[in-house]
């Protein structure tokens, strides 16, 4: 199911046949260090994570993370999508490309794409931004996007503070 288009992009629902993209991203050093390990090494491994994650939240909460594929020959090329964070009750904008996509504006024009069908398709009231404190890249395209630093929180599945951007 496509969610949003853009002149160079396309975004979409992940999908079992995916594996092989979320194995390459999960395992991106920078993924690791600035987002999480997720513990997927294996194909197998990233089809429990995508049945557990993105697509058990289109059922349950109507959005997740999408894929971002480019338009003209649709590579996958990173992440951006919505999550709901049950511990702060909080909808989470989240985005995370592969390493040769970065610094292109990839990551501004999904967000912004993605921005766009959290207010006018879902109706969101409030999305936030989560950051990790040293992750200034994420913290500088947040602040392009017209988010503001609000308050450090701690995530219930997580041992470090993080930021809270809204």
């Amino acid at each position: 199911m496509i969610i949003a288009q853009t002149p160079r992009l396309q975004l979409r629902h992940l999908k079992a046949t995916d594996t092989a993209f979320m194995c390459e991203l999960l395992n991106d050093p920078d993924f690791i260090a600035n987002i999480a390990d997720r513990g997927v090494r294996t194909e197998l491994d990233a089809l429990h994570y995508l049945a557990d994650g993105p697509i058990k939240n289109y059922k349950k909460y109507g959005y997740g993370l999408f894929l971002v594929e480019l338009a003209d020959n649709n590579a996958p090329i990173g992440l951006c999508g919505l999550s709901f964070r049950e511990s702060l009750k909080e909808t989470d904008l989240g985005f995370a490309f592969l390493p040769q996509y970065r610094r292109q504006g990839y990551a501004f024009e999904a967000s912004v794409a993605v921005i766009r069908f959290g207010y006018t398709v879902l109706n969101l009231k409030r999305i936030v931004g989560l950051v990790a404190a040293n992750n200034v890249a994420s913290t500088s395209l947040l602040e392009r996007l017209g988010f503001r630093f609000e308050k450090i929180v701690r995530l219930s599945s997580a041992n470090e503070d993080v930021l809270l951007y809204s």
